[in-house]
């Protein structure tokens, strides 16, 4: 911990701000994609701005928002983005050394700006014997909600200007926003397993069981990490 505590907050968060910056323009192409889809769900630039800020979690919110395009109603789109979203609590729970004795102010801050990309470039820096810490975190995390509030006010904005947009295949893009966020996720062969048992159950629920499809995600979700949890602790 006195290694972590070591670190001056701005060199760290201006470090974070700028190793990411890779990964940030795969954040701004579904962000922009997420975007057009709020238009299509009806959602403004105001709301969407909004809900960026405050949800922060881009894989939830477009299934929020495909929910809503669907019609499945506005508790239905919660339980959907909650499900998808409750890795973060896993991430975040791991992060104990590094909120340890600081402000609830830095605490809160700190797990609102916790993705999957930051958290993992934070530990794989750490791997690389570069110091990342907490202000290394948020350093990245401020970048990507940075990428990600303005790529999606951007859809939103650019979705004003198009016809239809089922009429020229941007119906597609929630589709690509997930191929997107699952390209990102992907970390090699020991996450096949656990993902082809999500996508089995959650489809055959989907497909077979008299249930909402937001609750067969849920299932879906549950069965992948348990999976994970037997088969691939090493």
């Amino acid at each position: 911990m006195s290694f972590l505590r070591s670190q001056e907050p701005f060199p760290a968060f201006k470090s974070g701000f700028l190793d990411i910056t890779p990964l940030s323009f795969g954040v701004a192409l579904y962000g922009a994609a997420f975007g057009l889809l709020a238009a299509q769900a009806g959602i403004d630039t105001l709301q969407t701005g909004v809900m960026g800020s405050t949800v922060f979690a881009g894989a939830s919110q477009i299934v929020a928002a495909e929910r809503l395009v669907s019609g499945a109603g506005a508790t239905a789109a919660l339980i959907a983005g909650l499900a998808l979203n409750v890795r973060i609590l896993l991430m975040t729970a791991s992060l104990r050394e590094e909120f340890a004795g600081r402000p609830l102010w830095q605490i809160l801050l700190g797990v609102h700006m916790t993705t999957d990309e930051n958290w993992a470039l934070m530990h794989a820096t750490r791997a690389q014997g570069r110091p990342a810490g907490y202000w290394y975190l948020v350093g990245g995390g401020a970048s990507l909600f940075l990428v990600w509030i303005t790529s999606t006010l951007l859809g939103v904005s650019f979705a004003a200007m198009l016809p239809e947009p089922r009429a020229i295949g941007m119906d597609f893009a929630f589709t690509a926003a997930f191929i997107a966020i699952l390209c990102s996720l992907w970390r090699g062969k020991g996450d096949a397993l656990p993902w082809l048992a999500a996508v089995a159950s959650a489809g055959a629920l989907t497909l077979f069981a008299p249930i909402e499809p937001s609750w067969a995600l849920i299932c879906g979700g549950i069965v992948g990490a348990a999976t994970a949890g037997v088969f691939c602790n090493g």
